[in-house]
């Protein structure tokens, strides 16, 4: 559903704005609330509201009695957030979100297909430049576990 990256940068407000392309989707999607929290690789994890709750339900289905499950429900659920776009697409980011994702001034906004992910441009350019190199060995090895 949500594909590509963009760069953006964050207003003096401290307000991003949504690629255009993005805006469509959820338009055509009826997607109004969107759920963002910490993500995984120091980026931020942003949710359509139905995505949102389809994750939500399997990561409370995480037995509570494991410590892991619940430092990372904790993590994750306590930095969530909801939030609606305004008419021009930005979207409000809390500052104790701009922190964990290391966030300042440019961002690059990708899309993951079922959720948006919002990096530090610096952060994406780390992670795309340790991984590139991989990328075919990690698709032959997701591809060979699918497949039997």
């Amino acid at each position: 559903m949500f594909y590509g990256e963009f760069i953006h940068s964050i207003d003096r407000k401290g307000r991003l704005i949504l690629p255009a392309k993005f805006r469509e989707v959820s338009k055509n999607n009826f997607i109004e609330k969107f759920f963002i929290t910490r993500g995984l690789d120091k980026c931020l994890f942003m949710f359509g509201e139905e995505e949102w709750k389809q994750q939500e339900q399997k990561f409370k289905a995480a037995s509570f009695t494991r410590q892991e499950s619940r430092v990372f429900n904790r993590i994750y659920f306590s930095g969530a957030m909801d939030i609606i776009p305004d008419r021009q697409g930005r979207i409000l980011l809390p500052q104790y979100l701009k922190d964990f994702a290391e966030i300042k001034k440019d961002v690059v906004i990708a899309g993951i297909s079922n959720r948006i992910e919002i990096w530090s441009r610096e952060k994406w350019v780390e992670f795309y430049g340790n991984w590139r190199q991989s990328f075919e060995e990690i698709a032959e090895k997701l591809i060979d576990i699918k497949q039997q």
